[in-house]
């Protein structure tokens, strides 16, 4: 038992069990089927983004552009749909659109040896202002009837948990028994032991930031796909959301560690800890001071580990 508990993931879904008893001891209209159903819902579209971001930390680098990528996937599906183009299209176009900011990305941090905070912090500022540069501030309405993916249900499930569940499976795949993705664990791990294994780093940080946008892509879909208009600032503190929900869930920021289920309970723990605050009607501004303070103790709790595992 102690060595089930001394894995994070295991720590985070205890709080989570945890909080939802809390929670509902105080408001009993908090556990109920819809909106525990509509907190995974929420929770989807982080999860995906995360499954690409665990790839990105672990590997030791970062990416804070992802909000205003998603912004900008989710404007590219919702403009092609609104003018025509068939949905299935406007979707596929989306998840390529954040596939070709992830490769600039990977590009200028793995060949152009530029550190990644700095790339990808100057691809948000140049995504977001971009993109209210091109919308004029303008929602994008009176969208197709079928362009509403995550309206809709599978045996009762609605679409995102469907596709949540499949990608952080596939994922948590990949990553254990891929050589490809053990390859990231090493290069996160240790660069210059993973090149002398014959590893390529330049390779694997491309490969990392390329499925990294190509999922945020995807969560763009999912996102977009929920509400019957996408505001022009979509994705604003959706890098947070899927940061704190990465780290909490026990991927090491200072690379090398973690995992993709992980990472998933780290982004429901999240999503959980927002709508609770709704029912305890404590102010949504909390969520963002909550968010840090998780991150901190994570980072603090793993550069401890860290250091005693070095001292023994």
């Amino acid at each position: 038992m102690r060595g089930v508990f001394a894995q994070q993931e295991a720590i985070v879904g205890a709080a989570i069990v945890v909080l939802t008893i809390l929670i509902s001891l105080i408001n009993p209209d908090f556990f109920t089927v819809t909106n525990l159903a509509d907190i995974a819902v929420n929770t989807a579209y982080i999860a995906v983004a995360a499954v690409g971001m665990t790839m990105v930390i672990v590997s030791g680098n970062i990416d804070i552009s992802i909000g205003s990528m998603l912004g900008v996937c989710a404007t590219v599906a919702g403009e092609l749909a609104r003018n025509g183009a068939p949905v299935p299209f406007a979707f596929l176009a989306a998840i390529l659109a954040g596939g070709v900011i992830g490769a600039i990305n990977g590009a200028l941090v793995a060949y152009a040896n530029i550190p990644s905070i700095v790339v990808t912090l100057g691809m948000f500022s140049i995504l977001r202002g971009g993109l209210i540069l091109v919308t004029q501030g303008r929602w994008i309405e009176r969208l197709p009837e079928d362009f509403f993916f995550s309206q809709r249900s599978i045996l009762g499930i609605p679409n995102p948990i469907w596709v949540m569940l499949i990608v952080v499976a596939l994922g948590a795949l990949f990553m254990r028994y891929h050589p490809l993705g053990r390859a990231i664990y090493a290069v996160g791990g240790n660069t210059e032991a993973a090149r002398l294994a014959g590893i390529d780093p330049k390779r694997v940080r491309m490969f990392v930031f390329v499925m990294n946008g190509l999922l945020v892509g995807l969560a763009a879909t999912l996102y977009a796909s929920k509400f019957t208009a996408i505001q022009s600032n979509a994705g604003q503190g959706f890098e947070l959301a899927v940061i704190s929900g990465t780290v909490v869930g026990g991927v090491s920021i200072l690379g090398g560690s973690g995992t993709v289920v992980g990472a998933m309970l780290g982004s429901l723990l999240i999503s959980l800890i927002g709508t609770g605050s709704v029912f305890l009607k404590i102010s949504p501004f909390w969520l963002q001071a909550v968010q840090g303070a998780l991150i901190l103790l994570t980072v603090l709790v793993d550069v401890l580990r860290r250091r005693r595992q070095r001292a023994s």
